[in-house]
């Protein structure tokens, strides 16, 4: 491997994928409800651009200065967000205090509707190419994180969260399923063609290694799920998929977008306290089943909560590959 690659822009702005419902066309109901929760009528409302999902995600204000985001979805329309909401809001209820996280305020249920308050976090989506002094402020968090997860909270533990053996064996683990003609074989890069055998070989190695993680995860680790405020501090957001695992995982999926960044990915891997007690091959392997996993999904038919998303996906599994390539002696 020889110097770091060119930066390979995204082919959509992260701050702007998500479809979502506007204050407006929420329930009357919802609306006075929320207002009624914050204690004073709602006069200005910050929709979240970033994100994959049609849930109403935004930043609200009211006339006596009071400041939430929140989340809503409607229980009979969109069962799965409410589920999702419910369990990130028990998730952020358990965290260590102090954490680059945002603290949970309450939640609702009106008019069919589930709604989850949280902190609201003054800060942005961070912009490709990362800017170094922004991912060194991300990583930064990460490593508070992974610190105060190694030895995973009681409480936290109590919620009988997900192994991520498990989910990779049941998820993320697809070019077996290729390779066994289960699955159409998506477009794959010159590097990569011919490859299926060692792309297989690679990711079946994950559920062994992710097994032996004794700490809890983030468990969806990616730039859309960062928020940049002042004074050089990141927050992580988006606690859905917390599971039991090894946080040099999280470290692998959000570094793919420092790869296509054309910063030293590899270097930045190294050196973080997530991957101390990595296997030697455990980014390798982990490169290979995001690429799997992101490239069959990007093949897939259209999505309805995006159209952002199959893009995403796409270019997430060609930087994990072309990562993966270059580490491998492959291009």
């Amino acid at each position: 491997m020889d110097g770091v690659p060119a930066p390979s822009p995204p082919p959509v702005p992260y701050d702007a994928t998500a479809r979502r419902p506007h204050w407006d066309e929420l329930p009357g109901a919802l609306r006075t409800a929320l207002a009624d929760r914050l204690g004073a009528p709602v006069v200005a409302v910050r929709t979240a651009g970033a994100g994959f999902t049609r849930g109403f995600a935004g930043v609200l204000d009211t006339a006596a200065g009071e400041r939430a985001f929140v989340k809503a979805a409607p229980a009979a329309g969109q069962p799965h967000l409410v589920d999702w909401y419910a369990r990130e809001a028990a998730v952020l209820e358990r965290l260590p205090a102090g954490l680059p996280a945002p603290r949970p305020r309450w939640t609702l249920s009106v008019a069919g509707w589930f709604a989850v308050a949280q902190e609201a976090i003054d800060g942005r989506t961070p912009r490709l190419p990362w800017d170094p002094a922004e991912l060194t402020a991300t990583l930064a968090a990460y490593a508070e994180v992974t610190a105060a997860l190694a030895d995973p909270p009681a409480g936290l533990v109590a919620l009988g969260l997900p192994h991520l053996a498990d989910l990779a064996r049941d998820d993320i683990l697809w070019w077996g399923e290729v390779a066994a003609g289960r699955e159409p074989a998506p477009p794959l890069p010159a590097a990569a063609r011919g490859r299926l055998p060692e792309l297989v070989t690679l990711e079946s190695r994950l559920p062994a290694y992710a097994a032996r993680g004794t700490g809890l995860i983030h468990g969806d680790l990616r730039l859309d799920n960062v928020l940049v405020g002042g004074y050089g501090r990141a927050w992580l957001c988006d606690w859905t998929w917390l599971c039991h695992g090894p946080a040099w995982f999280d470290l692998t999926t959000l570094l793919i977008t420092a790869y296509a960044s054309g910063l030293d990915a590899d270097a930045l891997f190294a050196r973080h306290p997530a991957a101390a007690d990595a296997p030697p091959d455990a980014l390798d392997a982990t490169l290979a089943a995001l690429a799997g996993y992101f490239l069959t999904g990007a093949a897939a038919a259209p999505p309805t909560a995006s159209a952002s998303l199959r893009a995403h996906q796409r270019y997430s599994g060609e930087q994990a590959l072309a990562w993966l390539a270059r580490r491998q002696g492959w291009a």
